[in-house]
């Protein structure tokens, strides 16, 4: 209510009362007004009340929800089920327009208002966690291959005649899907083997651009966060290579808003080189349904292309669901979540380290890697070809999700190109392996479940495996039964 509507409100219950209700509607208001003078992360997170009062106050000014209001177009943010408008706090006409994700919206000044902020306070988030000269960002509602994909598109109005991308092997298939949907042929260059770690073969990339010539090269695509025992590209050396031949970088930062070392490798390769573009993916950093990127950049003017690039309007359920959940934590929550995150990435290695050990099996040593580990299962293999495979069945139905265990000798076929030890990040890493993530929002409790049921799993399977070892063993003659004979089993 605003001030006259409080002092009529006086005339009906104690002044008094009313005088009280005003001051503590005044502290929601005042909490509004930071955000829109400072468009940043409120330090402390809100209460729910204080959201929804202000995603109320946005709805209204949505023309779907003015009063009288009378609509005779094709789009006009009818919704025929409450339960769906309530879902959206009745913010339906989505953000930006047909030629632009990041315009104005004549009859949505709300969502508008919404899709500005939530590009703000994201914006400052990325600063917060260690890209402090990022200049631009905006939340994409599409998930990181097609995020990335866009990217690419846009790159090809700088560079026409450009056919190649360049990319740092990485098992995962929608960052390969996300070049060839683009038109683009990637060109895969294999990771070396150091220790355990695979890594960045920057001579080979070197030879690349001098085969390919860099003006037939749309750009590298590098990644920073990734599956044990691959880790982040050497992104400093290939910014300044990118640089030094005038070839755009995109980098595929999935989920490493989450890991001070990701973001301060992109903040570095940026200040010594050139990162045109970093994508990053809402539900694996923020913990919100999946459907959502952060496309950001050094250079606003490229950002805004590729905004300009998405065409028509676009859902706001991303951005509507991220800034609720910043509101929620405020800046001090999600540190909080980041710090605790990295602890229990120091208990889950402790515990897989214990667990490895007494299987005969060792944590794999991939220091660069600041979310992901792996632990061998070469002893696991020797006994059983299939044992494995199997291990990972064996953990899903206990309801163990995301571990991957990776066999040895996988192919896949990707838009025509092969990947040998598929998974694996590598034609022929030496050793099968059972990867674990410490992510955001994980739990010392997930981990003590999880090693648990791993470890009886791994000792079934072992014993299983010795079983038919021992029959295997026993001599033919006796397994074969005659008429008058039987066999004690």
């Amino acid at each position: 209510m605003n001030s006259e509507n409080f002092l009529l409100s006086e005339k009906i219950v104690s002044p008094s009362y009313i005088r009280q209700g005003s001051q503590a509607r005044r502290s929601h208001e005042q909490l509004i007004r930071h955000l829109l003078e400072q468009g940043k992360c409120p330090e402390e997170g809100w209460s729910e009340s204080t959201i929804e009062l202000f995603l109320n106050e946005l709805a209204v000014m949505d023309s779907n929800n003015f009063l009288g209001n009378c609509g005779v177009g094709e789009r006009e943010g009818r919704v025929a089920s409450s339960l769906v408008a309530r879902r959206h706090y009745r913010l339906i006409h989505g953000i930006g327009r047909s030629g632009d994700i990041a315009a104005i919206q004549p009859k949505a000044a709300g969502s508008s208002l919404l899709n500005k902020l939530t590009n703000s306070v994201v914006l400052d988030i990325l600063r917060l966690t260690g890209v402090r000269s990022v200049a631009s960002c905006f939340v994409v509602p599409m998930a990181t291959g097609m995020s990335l994909t866009l990217c690419f598109l846009t790159l090809r109005h700088r560079r026409p005649n450009a056919r190649y991308i360049i990319w740092p092997r990485i098992d995962q298939k929608s960052c390969f899907k996300s070049m060839i949907t683009a038109g683009f042929e990637p060109v895969v260059v294999e990771n070396v083997l150091e220790g355990d770690e695979l890594r960045t073969d920057l001579e080979a990339v070197e030879r690349k651009i001098e085969e390919l010539g860099a003006e037939n090269i749309l750009c590298v695509h590098s990644t920073t966060s990734c599956f044990a025992p691959r880790v982040p590209d050497r992104l400093e050396e290939l910014s300044t290579m990118c640089a030094k031949n005038n070839i755009p970088h995109i980098v595929n930062n999935a989920y490493g808003v989450q890991s001070s070392k990701c973001m301060h490798l992109i903040q570095q390769g940026a200040r010594v080189g050139r990162i045109d573009a970093f994508v990053q993916s809402l539900d694996k950093n923020f913990m919100v349904p999946v459907g959502g990127a952060i496309i950001a950049g050094f250079d606003e003017v490229f950002v805004q292309e590729i905004s300009k690039m998405y065409p028509g309007r676009a859902s706001a359920s991303p951005s509507l669901d991220v800034l609720i959940t910043l509101l929620t934590l405020g800046a001090s929550g999600y540190k909080k979540c980041l710090s605790e995150r990295k602890d229990i990435y120091s208990f889950l290695s402790q515990e897989l380290k214990s667990l490895a050990s007494s299987h005969g099996e060792r944590l794999l040593h991939t220091p660069h890697n600041p979310i992901s580990l792996a632990m061998s299962l070469g002893g696991l293999q020797a006994g059983n070809d299939k044992a494995v495979t199997q291990l990972g069945s064996m953990l899903f139905t206990r309801q163990v999700s995301g571990a991957r265990v990776i066999p040895l000798g996988k192919e896949q076929t990707i838009g025509g190109h092969t990947f040998r030890g598929f998974m694996s990040h590598s034609d022929s890493y030496p050793c099968p392996y059972l990867n674990a993530a410490s992510a955001v929002g994980i739990t010392r409790e997930d981990v003590s479940a999880c090693i648990k049921r791993l470890d009886k799993c791994m000792r079934t399977l072992k014993k299983e495996a010795n079983i038919a070892g021992s029959l295997s063993l026993q001599p033919a003659v006796d397994l074969e039964v005659g008429n008058n004979e039987s066999v004690d089993t």
